[in-house]
């Protein structure tokens, strides 16, 4: 007998004829306005960017699907009276005008939410700081490696909604979450993991403890059937086992833990009740870095109910960075060029830092988040042979080295540039054979670029131009 989304079927018939605002016009919400078109919804679309600002194509679509539409900056004050808000997820829940709505008797909710409440399948969803992407595609590359029929999602991937008729109760859905995306929500993934936290997005959340919250709604509505994978190594993340209601696993590359996964030493391990287990040499895999270690240890614990040890170690054997995470650009002149654009924290910069043992040039700073770049001159002072600077965050980075390299009584080499293409020139020049240039920003893009992507393939660019 085919399957019947029972709860989708319902979704579907309520739309007809309600009033639904889509808020943003970014890459979650855009299939939004064909389903909801096709489902008879009575659509307003809000986003803060000006009319001539919106794509023409976007435009004569919500045209002919005679759709409303608020564009520019005050955009919400035409929020009123709405059965259903789709919210992108940098316009969040806090926001004043959503609050009034809500408390009207609207549903706020935002399109990886609905997936998620009305998905037919299991869900494995992934959260953290750093390393999220990487382990979101790790579970799925396994995954698809052992013939499972998945579909890949959230902050990547393709949006999902508009697949969930095409689900089966067979299949798996792998999400990466963001805090943006998670703030709100009242339902969680079967399989939760956490990689870790650490201050991020300062800038848009209100306080670090509202970005902590965020995190926790991965694994708050799950129940005693469900798994939640927490790095044991992040006293946050650790301490979360305290508020779960699932059976928690935990992943270390410090401790030599009774039960979870290890990194030990040149071996990935699992633990059962004391008994630890080789599962995978780090030297048979292209991945670079401790925190890509940590990152295999969470994709093992979260696909053991599907798949068996061997295809799992087989794809992570195939598997290769994923684009602008350490990943490698060319060998010029017997230098070697990596792209870790994806790199916006102090800390993500840090556990790239950590993944070499070759000299390094670095080709750091960006749009600033309002994060402690303190941290950050310890690790470059011991490991960094030339410091190249650009964007706004450049004198934050420029002290916490000075002042550690005062402390240790060492000299790091700094130069300022105005652009990337100066600061490619300048790494150049200063490299040396042997050594890796590595462009990790420890920053945001958006002093310079439309984005981390744009601002890596542009790095690459002039990079394969020398």
């Amino acid at each position: 007998m085919e399957f019947v989304n029972e709860k989708l079927q319902e979704f579907n018939n309520y739309l007809n004829g309600r009033k639904v605002a889509i808020i943003g016009l970014g890459v979650s919400n855009i299939p939004l306005i064909e389903y909801m078109h096709k489902y008879n919804a009575n659509v307003t679309v809000f986003d803060d960017k000006e009319m001539e600002e919106i794509p023409e194509d976007l435009l004569n679509k919500i045209r002919a699907f005679s759709m409303s539409f608020s564009f520019g900056k005050n955009n919400l004050e035409r929020l009123n009276g709405f059965d259903i808000i789709f919210r992108s997820p940098s316009c969040l829940p806090t926001r004043p005008e959503l609050k009034k709505e809500e408390d009207r008797g609207a549903l706020v909710t935002t399109e990886i939410e609905m997936l998620m409440k009305m998905c037919p399948c299991k869900i494995i969803g992934v959260t953290g700081s750093e390393g999220k992407t990487t382990t979101t595609s790790l579970i799925y590359a396994i995954l698809k490696h052992a013939g499972l029929n998945c579909y890949l999602g959230g902050n990547i991937g393709t949006p999902l909604f508009s697949k969930l008729s095409e689900m089966k109760p067979e299949d798996i859905v792998v999400l990466e979450l963001s805090s943006f995306q998670l703030m709100g929500m009242d339902v969680s993934p079967h399989i939760s993991i956490i990689t870790n936290i650490t201050p991020n997005h300062l800038n848009i959340h209100s306080s670090y403890e509202e970005y902590i919250e965020a995190k926790k709604n991965i694994f708050k509505y799950q129940n005693e059937d469900d798994i939640l994978i927490l790095n044991y190594d992040n006293e946050i993340t650790r301490k979360c086992k305290n508020e779960a209601n699932s059976k928690v696993i935990y992943f270390s590359s410090k401790e030599k833990l009774d039960d979870g996964y290890i990194v030990d030493g040149d071996l990935i391990k699992e633990c059962d009740n004391k008994l630890r287990t080789h599962i995978l040499n780090t030297k048979e895999i292209k991945l670079r870095g401790t925190h890509n270690f940590e990152n295999i240890c969470a994709a093992f614990a979260a696909t053991k109910p599907f798949v068996d040890e061997k295809q799992a170690v087989d794809a992570i054997k195939e598997f290769n960075a994923v684009e602008h995470r350490l990943e490698f650009v060319r060998e010029l002149n017997g230098v070697k060029w990596y792209n870790d654009s994806a790199s916006s924290s102090p800390s993500r910069t840090i556990a790239g830092l950590n993944a070499y043992d070759e000299e390094l040039i670095l080709i750091a700073g960006g749009y600033d988040k309002n994060l402690d770049y303190s941290p950050i001159g310890k690790y470059i002072v011991e490991k960094v042979k030339g410091l190249v600077l650009i964007g706004a965050t450049s004198q934050k980075i420029k002290t916490a080295v000075e002042n550690e390299a005062k402390r240790k009584n060492r000299v790091v080499p700094i130069y300022e540039c105005k652009s990337l293409e100066e600061a490619v020139d300048t790494a150049n020049k200063i490299s040396n054979r042997g050594q890796v240039v590595l462009f990790s920003p420890a920053s945001a893009s958006f002093d310079m670029f439309k984005n981390f992507a744009d601002r890596g393939n542009q790095f690459k660019k002039i990079v394969n131009s020398l």
